[in-house]
């Protein structure tokens, strides 16, 4: 009853719930695409959202990654060149060949054509330093002067342009840390009793044993990154060439590495929800509901219930019963630019300087 007649976009869902209703953005990209941006999902899933109100439906992005959320909502993302065909390429891109340099030439030559996306980015930051570079290269503008015009736009902000979807929602599910924390480290014990390893092994076996053997593997991009794989490395090269009490240590150590890491990736989400949504500047953000989680025992009244009242009252064009959360905005500048002269390091933020 509760999935009738919706369309969800997604990249995480069981076969159950495929089969109660029609989900989108599953298992399209190969395993082996390293350079599979956000933009590029958001090129795909914007006109899956379209389409879907088109037939008079209701679209639901579910996380969690909330930076790819992010680019659906608000006009935030940048284009570069135009690729030669939807698919995202399996070569390596601009980016990543930038990333390749050293870190100091890499500041200098972004500080020579945008010095003020230089100034703000720590020249240890690869990844953003060499995006802004990219940037500069695929569209003749600096970094800098595009992101100006985005906030300039009309419902612009600090944080980039307008909102694309003024009648939106978001239903932020959170739990009490202990109980979060528990809960991912069984869901660790149920995913390696379900057959993780046995799929870790295959995937190794296809797709990283040579880059291994070549000394070529880059847990840097693509797939190699995602939590679940690299914590296994040691357990996976040593399989067979090592005594079964080691091999079971070094699984034991994988499995431990899986869960703090899956801890920490939560951590961040639930800051992201607070910095980006619940103390986003400006009026131009939609309303975010918290639902407590903890008790998995309440779902029904404390998750199910408010937010199906909620979604109807934003279908009915009324308040719903519920009140928003909303958090007081930091005056801290999260891109300031200090130099400690005791330690001699550069310091990128108000909050890391104090």
């Amino acid at each position: 009853q509760v999935y009738k007649g919706l369309d969800i976009i997604t990249n995480k869902v069981s076969p159950q719930e495929q089969r109660l209703c029609r989900h989108h953005m599953i298992s399209f990209v190969d395993p082996l695409v390293s350079n599979y941006t956000v933009v590029d999902f958001r090129d795909k899933a914007v006109p899956l959202i379209s389409y879907i109100f088109a037939r008079d439906k209701i679209p639901i992005v579910v996380g969690g990654t909330n930076y790819y959320i992010e680019s659906l909502l608000w006009k935030v993302l940048i284009n570069t060149k135009e690729k030669p065909s939807s698919a995202p390429r399996l070569d390596s891109d601009r980016k990543v060949e930038l990333e390749q340099l050293d870190s100091a030439e890499l500041h200098r030559r972004l500080s020579q054509v945008d010095p003020e996306m230089a100034a703000k980015l720590h020249p240890h930051d690869k990844r953003k330093v060499a995006r802004s570079l990219q940037v500069f290269e695929e569209t003749g503008i600096p970094h800098s002067e595009i992101l100006h015009q985005q906030q300039e736009e009309e419902g612009g902000g600090p944080l980039g342009g307008p909102l694309k979807y003024p009648h939106s929602c978001i239903l932020w599910l959170h739990a009490d840390q202990a109980a979060l924390d528990a809960r991912l480290e069984k869901r660790v014990d149920d995913m390696v009793a379900a057959g993780l390893l046995e799929e870790l092994r295959d995937f190794h076996r296809r797709y990283n044993q040579q880059k291994v053997a070549e000394n070529r593997q880059d847990y840097q991009h693509g797939i190699f990154q995602s939590i679940g794989f690299k914590e296994f490395h040691e357990f996976l090269v040593s399989e067979g060439n090592c005594s079964p009490e080691t091999s079971a240590l070094l699984l034991e150590k994988g499995i431990q590495a899986l869960k703090q890491v899956t801890k920490r990736y939560a951590r961040r989400q639930n800051k992201w929800v607070r910095n980006r949504f619940l103390k986003r500047p400006g009026p131009n953000v939609p309303p975010v509901y918290g639902l407590e989680v903890s008790d998995v025992q309440r779902w029904e009244e404390d998750v199910l219930k408010p937010a199906l009242e909620i979604v109807e009252s934003f279908i009915q064009g009324r308040e719903p019963p519920a009140e928003p959360l909303r958090m007081e905005q930091d005056e801290e500048n999260k891109r300031s630019h200090r130099v400690c002269e005791l330690c001699a390091r550069l310091i990128i933020g108000d909050r890391e300087w104090a």
